[in-house]
C-alpha cells in the first residue's frame, strides 16, 4: 500500500496523458535523427517509428488506458513501444533524457494551443466588429470613476475591447517566438556525447531555432510563465468586459439585454434573470491568476537545472488552457445575443451634465482660457444642481449671468449628438473615427 501511495504521489500520467501526440511526434523526429546520424540503424528506426504510429492511432481511437505504473506519459509511450516491438524500442531513448523530452513535448503542445487561442481571439474580434457596426448610431454615457463623464458611441466602447484583445493576440504571438525553440539534445543537463544533429530535429519539427545552453534548457519554464501571464492579462480584459455587461444589465441601468440561455433564474425569486455566464467568466479570472502565482512560486527557489518540483508546471498550464478555451468559445456566443436599449442610453446621456465639457470648449472658442471657462461652467452646473435642472433646460439669459460670452449658438454645443460628432481627434468617439477603428486589422 505504501509503495502504491508513493507511485500515485509522484505520477503525472493522469494529467500529462494529453501530451501523447506530441511525445510521439517528437520521438519520431528524434528517431529519424538517430538513424540519419548513424547512431541507430535505419531498420531499427523504421521499426520504432512504426510502433510509435500504432501507439498514436490507438490513442486517437480512445483505446489507450493509462495507470500510475507508467508514472508519466513519456515512460508510458516507451513501455508500450517496447511491449509492442521488443528491446529495439529501448533504443529510442538514446541521446535524450526525460528532462529535455518534457520540455520538447510542452513546447509542441503550447505551439498548437497558442495558435488556437489566437484564432479564437480573432473570432471574438469579428463578433465585436459586427456589434459595433450594428449599433453605430447608439449613443451612451461614457464613464470615468463609474461616474457620468461625456457622451460616447456605444460602438466605440465595444471597440475598446477589440483593441484590448488585439494586444492579447500580439502578446501570445510574441510568447510563441520563445516557445518555438527546440530543446531536444540538452539531455539531462550537460548535452550528450553522441554525434546528434539538433538542427535536423528542429527542421523536422518546424522549430525556428534551437536552445543555446543545455543547463538553461532543462531549467527553463519561462515560456510557460510568460504564457500564463499573457493569459492572466487576457482574462483581466474579459473580466472587465463582463463587469460592464453585468452593470448594464441591472435595472438601475437597463442598457442591454442578453439571451436567456446565458442567464438563469433564482432558486427562490421568480423575477430574477441572473447573468450567470458573465459572472462565471469574471470568477474564472481568479483561477488563471492563481495559476500564474502557482508557477512563479514553484520556480522561485529552485537551483539551476532540472528539479522534480518542475513537474508541477503541467496542472496550472493545462487548467489555464482549458479555462481560456472555454471562455473564448462561450463569450462571443453570449455577446451575439446582446440587444441594446438605445433610448435608455440616450436618456441617460441627458442626465449628469455630460455636455459640460462641450460648454467649456464653447467658451474657449469665444476666446476664454480653458481654466477660466472650466470655472464658469462649474458655477453653471452648481446652479443647475441647486435648481434641479439640466444645462439644456436653462434660458440664454440665465447663462449670461455667468458669462457675457454665451450666445444662442451655445445650445448647439449642448446637443448630445453634436457633442459626439465633434470628437474628431484620431481615435475619438466621432462616428467617422469609430468607423475607422472598426476597419482596423
Amino acid at each position: 500500500m505504501k509503495n502504491n501511495k508513493i507511485k500515485d504521489f509522484v505520477a503525472s500520467i493522469k494529467y500529462d496523458c494529453r501530451l501523447l501526440p506530441y511525445d510521439v511526434e517528437g520521438s519520431i523526429a528524434h528517431c529519424r535523427m538517430l538513424a540519419e546520424c548513424k547512431i541507430i540503424s535505419q531498420k531499427d528506426s523504421r521499426k520504432i517509428i512504426g510502433g510509435l504510429k500504432r501507439i498514436l492511432e490507438s490513442y486517437k481511437k480512445g483505446r489507450m488506458k493509462f495507470s500510475a505504473k507508467y508514472e508519466d506519459i513519456h515512460l508510458a509511450v516507451e513501455a508500450i513501444l517496447i511491449k509492442d516491438i521488443g528491446e529495439t524500442g529501448g533504443k529510442l531513448h538514446t541521446a535524450r533524457s526525460r528532462n529535455d523530452q518534457v520540455s520538447l513535448d510542452m513546447r509542441l503542445y503550447m505551439r498548437d494551443i497558442i495558435s488556437e487561442l489566437i484564432r479564437l481571439i480573432e473570432d471574438f474580434q469579428s463578433v465585436l466588429r459586427k456589434a459595433a457596426v450594428k449599433n453605430i448610431d447608439v449613443i451612451m454615457p461614457g464613464f470615468t470613476h463609474l461616474q457620468h463623464a461625456q457622451p460616447v458611441l456605444f460602438s466605440q466602447h465595444i471597440m475598446a475591447y477589440f483593441f484590448m484583445l488585439k494586444r492579447d493576440g500580439q502578446r501570445l504571438g510574441d510568447c510563441l517566438k520563445r516557445v518555438n525553440v527546440m530543446p531536444l539534445g540538452a539531455a539531462a543537463l550537460a548535452g550528450t556525447a553522441f554525434p546528434i544533429d539538433r538542427a535536423y530535429v528542429a527542421k523536422l519539427l518546424g522549430f525556428e531555432g534551437i536552445t543555446s545552453n543545455s543547463i538553461d534548457t532543462v531549467s527553463d519554464r519561462d515560456f510557460i510563465i510568460e504564457f500564463i501571464s499573457a493569459a492572466a492579462i487576457l482574462m483581466m480584459h474579459l473580466s472587465r468586459f463582463t463587469e460592464d455587461l453585468i452593470i448594464w444589465l441591472s435595472p438601475e441601468f437597463d442598457f442591454i439585454r442578453l439571451g436567456s440561455a446565458y442567464c438563469t433564474g433564482s432558486s427562490i425569486m421568480p423575477q430574477k434573470r441572473n447573468p450567470d455566464v458573465a459572472e462565471l467568466i469574471r470568477g474564472k479570472t481568479g483561477r488563471v491568476y492563481g495559476n500564474l502565482l502557482n508557477m512563479l512560486t514553484v520556480m522561485k527557489g529552485l537551483p539551476v537545472s532540472y528539479n522534480r518540483d518542475m513537474q508541477e508546471d503541467k496542472m496550472p498550464l493545462f487548467d489555464t488552457v482549458d479555462t481560456l478555451i472555454a471562455v473564448l468559445e462561450i463569450f462571443p456566443g453570449m455577446l451575439g445575443t446582446l440587444k441594446v436599449n438605445k433610448e435608455k442610453m440616450l436618456e441617460a446621456c441627458r442626465q449628469g451634465f455630460l455636455n459640460a465639457t462641450d460648454v467649456a470648449d464653447y467658451l474657449v472658442g469665444k476666446g476664454l482660457p480653458f481654466r477660466k471657462s472650466h470655472g464658469i461652467v462649474s458655477e453653471v452646473v452648481s446652479y443647475c444642481i441647486r435648481e434641479g435642472r439640466n444645462l439644456q433646460d436653462l434660458k440664454l439669459a440665465e447663462l449670461r449671468r455667468f458669462s457675457p460670452e454665451f450666445a444662442g449658438d451655445v445650445f448647439k454645443a449642448m446637443n448630445i449628438r453634436e457633442s459626439v460628432a465633434g470628437r474628431k481627434s484620431k481615435g475619438g468617439t466621432a462616428p467617422r473615427e469609430v468607423r475607422k477603428q472598426i476597419k482596423t486589422k
